[in-house]
């Protein structure tokens, strides 16, 4: 037996509708999309964690490592305990958070937020493991759960107009249209878009990836053409070691000169765990618990329907097993040294492509390891190039609003919540938040009480309560 059949026997590839070509395509695609969080999540926890005798940019290429590493662990136990297409990683959100509010804000030590993050890890694996979760996570009404792959869909297309600079920041609205034609790079990223979509309607096997490696291949001709400045299309740094050491010589400075030693974060969390306060502690871990909980929920449920993997009761049979996948990624990534790790929405541009099963999420896993050695050489990717998948998939989720029955209030009211608060609020949470809370409300003054779990009635309170003491200032 070949090694292919012996992949499609493992993951039951076929028995899903696919096969090894497609898993391994849409395995790539996932990465692609993915792979900005190698240097995002550095970027932003290196701001926080600072280490006596080592420079930034050291301290920056320990987290890539860790955030690799994290992602490596939690995506190979969702490929091969849940055998799911999903890719995971240290979330975006969470990550600032981290950062920004609790390290720098509240002047908490970084060690003590690692301490926090690991402490929710364990209360996820423990909640996943009596079925506690996946419980919560089915009491979600319909609606919402038909709703949440176009709120992402919305999310994702918001997102990607903003890092490709398409969408730019007004103070009078907040955003309005870039100057598209007079920023080179959110030329590239619009015609990049234009190509994908070309290729996707054509039904191209790898649209994708080809538009993603398409889109990088001309920014770099045009910097090397002269066609603009090459800090325009290009990493600026990266383009100047080129020219100044050539091809080989630049690849081989930039690969030599990686920190891969992150023995000084890994393991941190444990001095983190002394003389902490237990209210500002325990404040800490509830909020990334919450966000963390409805974040993994919603993306679960949204790429789901996308891949068409929902039952008819719109619930993910087995949930706990992904779920779990998550607690643990949460709970390694904290030992090891980066925040939360989470199921990435990005996750539905493989899907899109075709990948139904944990072979998809195994291919992930290993794009990431084969990063490590060139963690310094990311940037070689432009973000206009990564984030266009973000846009195309965007538009491609929003085929599953066919499923929602717009000529009932309830399911009205509930799914436009939830698509457009989560693009408004920058938070998946936040709109399945919306949604949920309206849902036994408007069945109420329909007066369809009947059809309202009593669960969805706790749900929706226990989020008011919520909304309630984070927007008046209470808890952070």
């Amino acid at each position: 037996m070949g090694i292919t059949d012996t992949l499609s026997e493992r993951f039951d590839v076929a028995e899903h509708g696919s096969d090894v070509r497609t898993e391994l395509i849409a395995g790539v695609t996932t990465f692609l999309a993915m792979a900005y969080i190698i240097v995002v999540n550095p970027a932003i926890l290196s701001e926080a964690i600072v280490i006596e005798g080592y420079e930034q940019i050291q301290v920056f290429q320990m987290i890539a490592i860790a955030t690799i590493l994290a992602s490596v662990v939690a995506t190979v136990v969702m490929a091969l305990y849940a055998n799911r297409p999903f890719g995971l990683a240290p979330g975006m959100g969470l990550n600032a958070f981290f950062a920004f509010t609790v390290v720098l804000g509240l002047g908490i030590p970084w060690q003590t937020a690692l301490a926090a993050v690991f402490v929710e890890g364990i209360l996820f694996i423990l909640l996943t493991a009596v079925g506690a979760r996946e419980y919560v996570i089915n009491l979600f009404p319909k609606p919402v759960k038909y709703a949440v792959g176009a709120g992402i869909g919305a999310f994702l297309l918001f997102i990607g107009l903003q890092e490709m600079q398409v969408i730019v920041a007004y103070e009078g609205t907040l955003v309005e249209l870039g100057d598209v034609v007079a920023t080179p790079g959110a030329l590239l990223g619009v015609l990049g878009v234009l190509f994908t979509l070309i290729l996707w309607a054509r039904g191209v096997t790898g649209s994708i990836v080809i538009g993603i490696l398409t889109t990088a291949t001309a920014g770099w001709v045009a910097a090397i053409a002269g066609l603009t400045t090459p800090g325009n299309v290009v990493d600026g740094d990266l383009y100047s070691t080129f020219g100044e050491q050539g091809l080989v010589g630049g690849l081989t400075t930039l690969v030599t000169e990686v920190q891969f030693d992150f023995t000084p974060i890994a393991g941190a969390f444990i001095d983190g765990l002394a003389d902490v306060d237990p209210v500002t502690f325990t404040f800490v871990v509830f909020t990334f618990f919450f966000v963390d909980f409805f974040d993994t929920a919603g993306t679960l449920i949204g790429v789901s329907q996308f891949g068409d993997f929902l039952d008819e009761e719109g619930e993910l049979p087995d949930m706990d097993e992904p779920l779990m996948a998550d607690a643990v990624g949460t709970t390694v990534g904290a030992m090891l040294g980066t925040s939360t790790v989470t199921t990435y929405i990005e996750s539905s541009t493989g899907i899109e492509e075709g990948g139904r099963t944990g072979l998809t999420a195994l291919v992930v896993a290993g794009c990431f390891l084969l990063a490590i050695p060139f963690v310094a050489l990311v940037p070689l990717l432009p973000d206009y190039a990564s984030f266009l998948a973000l846009v195309v998939v965007g538009v491609m989720m929003f085929q599953g609003v066919t499923d929602i029955d717009w000529s009932h209030p309830a399911w009205t009211v509930s799914a436009a919540l939830t698509i457009l608060v989560m693009p408004l609020t920058y938070s998946i949470a936040d709109g399945l938040a919306a949604g949920i809370i309206t849902f036994p409300i408007i069945k109420a003054a329909m007066g369809e009480t009947d059809d309202v779990h009593p669960g969805q009635w706790v749900l929706a309170a226990l989020l008011v309560a919520y909304y309630a003491l984070q927007t008046g200032g209470f808890i952070l």
